[in-house]
């Protein structure tokens, strides 16, 4: 049975315990991350993304979010090194944002909100798929990117520019030919984590990698983020913002860093 779940007053976070019990599990995200609480792991080795342009397919509006979907039946876009073991496939990449500009980000840093965050989400390839990765402990790895206020970020641009074709839930289009890995920052220096999917079914499974260095996206940019609607066609029409989760408890979990 599919629970019906949001992000408004009657249906969000704080109601989705009651249906997804392990919403107060050991180990849930988002986070806050206090880089001085951080402890620097000298044994983490750098990030290895290595992502193929050729294997983005599709852009969807699930209700919640929009996602870039990946061919997954192949090495072509994967995630190695890091604090992870083995080899995880791209599945899909989404993001999370706010009302305002102010807001919208799921990890915190010492209590900085940022207006946006990007989730970049793969399984491990020693799982026969990504449904079955999805409840292992060490089945998914999702790289963690905040988005600044800043200059105008020609390749999110490519992203947003496919938004007016997905304005409500349940609409998809073609999304072909784009390098995820334009989306990075500069530099791959991250804070990790145990923890877990930030949406129902909240399912502990995610090593998190949370990248240090933001990227950019104008005001304006921001904005197109905020013309999509959680709801379909024919419902009244209700904008998509503020699908974010807030921080959840550490409950003595340890948050490791690349960097000192």
């Amino acid at each position: 049975m599919s629970h019906a779940w949001g992000y408004g007053p009657n249906d969000g976070p704080d109601t989705w315990a009651e249906n997804f019990p392990v919403a107060n599990g050991p180990r849930q995200s988002p986070i806050d991350i206090i880089p001085g609480h951080a402890q620097h792991d000298p044994a983490l080795k750098p990030l290895k993304l290595k992502y193929d342009p050729a294997t983005s397919k599709g852009i969807l509006n699930n209700g919640h979010s929009f996602q870039v979907d990946f061919a997954d039946d192949d090495d072509s876009s994967t995630l190695t090194g890091g604090p992870i073991t083995g080899t995880y496939r791209l599945r899909q990449f989404h993001f999370h944002w706010g009302c305002s500009d102010d807001q919208g980000s799921e990890h915190t840093i010492a209590g900085t909100k940022f207006p946006c965050e990007l989730h970049l989400v793969h399984w491990n390839t020693k799982y026969p798929s990504f449904a079955d990765a999805a409840s292992q402990p060490d089945g998914l790895a999702v790289v963690g990117v905040f988005l600044k206020i800043g200059a105008a970020n020609p390749s999110l641009q490519k992203v947003l520019d496919a938004l007016d074709a997905i304005k409500s839930k349940g609409k998809q289009t073609t999304f072909s030919n784009f390098d995820p890995a334009t989306l990075l920052p500069g530099s791959l220096e991250y804070w990790t984590y145990d923890g877990s999917l930030t949406t129902p079914p909240l399912l502990e499974s995610v090593t998190w990698i949370v990248l240090r260095e933001p990227i950019s996206v104008s005001p304006a940019q921001m904005a197109k983020f905020r013309s999509l609607l959680f709801s379909a066609d024919g419902e009244s029409p209700c904008r998509m913002v503020d699908n974010y989760r807030p921080p959840q408890p550490l409950k003595g979990r340890k948050v490791r860093s690349s960097f000192k």
